[in-house]
């Protein structure tokens, strides 16, 4: 009898199991009933995929620029005005002679890697630099007049990608060189030529490129970049799709600065069905401006309970507006490609093979 009842368990168990496993199939067409619909999917994945979305992040670069500037001054009562600049006024009416910096960071994505040559996607507003400052004197209500108050002129810049392959052949580490640039499309391609004495292993963004039109209201989407210098993967979803008939849209992912030429990443069916269909452009942003005091030397501190006697200063804050980012489309990226194809196949690197 107890053998009996131990064979009547076993079975019973077997026949559970089927069931669950039917019920579980007739739930999963039931729960997930689009994931074969051919569009981009708005819900979230109904798996894992860590392994694939790490795969990606080994695409994902950090990129810094670095611009440096002189800077002539001069005085107020030396009256120079704009059309009056060449080389021998900034020589002889120049007061004094100063030096300064400005940086940006963003993130890039490989998108060609064959033989000696690396080339990287991101937007143009990262690692672009006006090439002259000028800054006007104001009058006594505070309206700028046509008197240059200084002038100064971009000497050099450094583009850089952090952790980038260094080339000991050649003596360089981790520069890069701006290959093609669209200031209106805000998009630019990055590169470098390494020694064929190096053995570079570089990967490649691996999914293919999808369609930003195709994407609708609650569309679901991955985004990748690097805010405040940490590599990120977030998530959002899809507002305004196509908002300017070229493909524009716009997501509610929370982005800090350092995110601009992220990449955004649709479902479509499921993944690991990713599809590239477009990098981060910008972040509303307002311009604010407080009052300060001055700056005290060292680390010394103003006391609160100390009345404040000194003078004041207005200093420019911008806040950003989280919540609201706006995506280059793929259909974007894909026509600046192809218009850049030439230059840049002249320069040996045969970027159509990314589209």
């Amino acid at each position: 009898m107890l053998v009996k009842s131990k064979i009547k368990i076993i079975f019973l168990t077997a026949l559970f199991l089927l069931m669950v496993t039917g019920c579980s199939s007739i739930i999963y067409k039931s729960a997930f009933p689009t994931l074969s619909d051919g569009k981009y999917d708005s819900e979230f994945p109904y798996k894992g995929s860590s392994e694939e979305l790490e795969q990606i992040s080994k695409t994902i670069h950090r990129v810094s620029s670095l611009a440096f500037y002189r800077s002539y001054i001069f005085n107020s009562g030396t009256k120079v005005k704009l059309q009056d600049i060449n080389s021998d006024l900034l020589k002889n009416k120049a007061n004094s002679v100063g030096y300064f910096d400005k940086s940006s960071s963003g993130t890039a994505v490989t998108i060609y890697s064959e033989g000696d040559k690396i080339a990287l996607l991101t937007c143009a507003h990262v690692i672009s630099f006006p090439d002259t400052i000028f800054s006007y004197f104001a009058d006594e209500s505070g309206r700028f007049t046509d008197y240059l108050e200084s002038i100064s002129i971009k000497e050099r810049q450094l583009i850089f990608i952090a952790g980038f392959p260094s080339s000991p052949a050649d003596g360089t580490d981790s520069d890069v060189d701006l290959l093609a640039i669209d200031k209106d499309k805000d998009l630019a391609v990055l590169g470098r030529t390494f020694s064929p004495k190096d053995r570079i292993n570089f990967p490649v963004f691996p999914y293919p490129e999808g369609s930003a039109k195709q994407l609708e209201w609650g569309s679901f989407v991955y985004v990748f970049g690097y805010p405040m210098n940490y590599k990120m993967v977030s998530k959002a979803i899809v507002s305004s799709p196509d908002l300017d008939g070229q493909g524009t849209f716009l997501i509610d992912a929370v982005v800090n600065r350092g995110f601009s030429g992220g990449i955004v990443l649709g479902i479509r069916d499921g993944v690991p069905n990713f599809e590239f269909v477009g990098i981060i452009r910008s972040v509303p942003e307002e311009v604010e401006y407080m009052l300060q005091p001055e700056k005290l030397r060292g680390d010394i501190q103003y006391s609160p309970i100390v009345p404040y006697r000194g003078d004041i200063y207005a200093v420019q804050q911008e806040q950003l507006k989280y919540g609201i980012t706006r995506v280059i489309p793929i259909e974007m990226i894909k026509n600046f490609l192809n218009d850049k194809s030439g230059q840049l196949l002249k320069l040996g690197f045969n970027i159509k093979k990314f589209f």
